[in-house]
């Protein structure tokens, strides 16, 4: 299991304030709940910048420059997607996070099968994208499941950036 969510919290507020980051991020699969979870703790304001579900492919080509060709090659919910979805999104902020995958209870192929998430984070020129498959069943219960363990990565992400 993931380290509390609150705890999580806490930590990259407090590493983000601490550096002047503002950060920003384009959900998908978790259709603003991370951004929810941030917003939940007081002085977010300090350190979000602006957020995005984009849900729809226009709303990632349109808002965050992901190439349709990226799409088309490799699928909505791939490496590739979040990654230029991450990146993308540092035109809005110093610091970013993107989710894009499959709630269920359709979608998902043997690759990815329902509960896989790729997510990525951008600072800079450095870009990290990996993918989790959450072993929940109910459609809620994984994007709560991907929210917190996405989150958990992002301090993990922002420990080895900032020490």
């Amino acid at each position: 299991m993931y380290r509390s969510v609150n705890n999580t919290l806490k930590e990259i507020k407090e590493i983000l304030t601490k550096r002047n980051l503002k950060l920003s991020c384009a959900e998908s699969c978790t259709g603003g709940l991370i951004s929810s979870y941030l917003t939940d703790i007081e002085g977010a304001s300090n350190f979000i910048e602006i957020n995005f579900v984009t849900y729809a492919i226009e709303a990632k080509t349109r808002f965050l420059g992901v190439p349709i060709k990226v799409i088309e090659d490799f699928g909505v919910v791939s490496k590739e997607t979040a990654y230029f979805m991450a990146r993308g999104l540092l035109k809005y902020a110093g610091i970013t996070i993107s989710t894009t995958g499959y709630l269920g209870p359709s979608g998902g192929d043997i690759n990815n099968p329902v509960g896989t998430v790729y997510f990525g984070f951008a600072y800079k020129d450095k870009i990290k994208v990996s993918k989790f498959i959450s072993n929940k069943k109910e459609r809620k219960e994984i994007k709560a499941d991907i929210a917190n363990y996405v989150l958990n990565e992002f301090l993990i992400f922002l420990k080895e950036l900032f020490g």
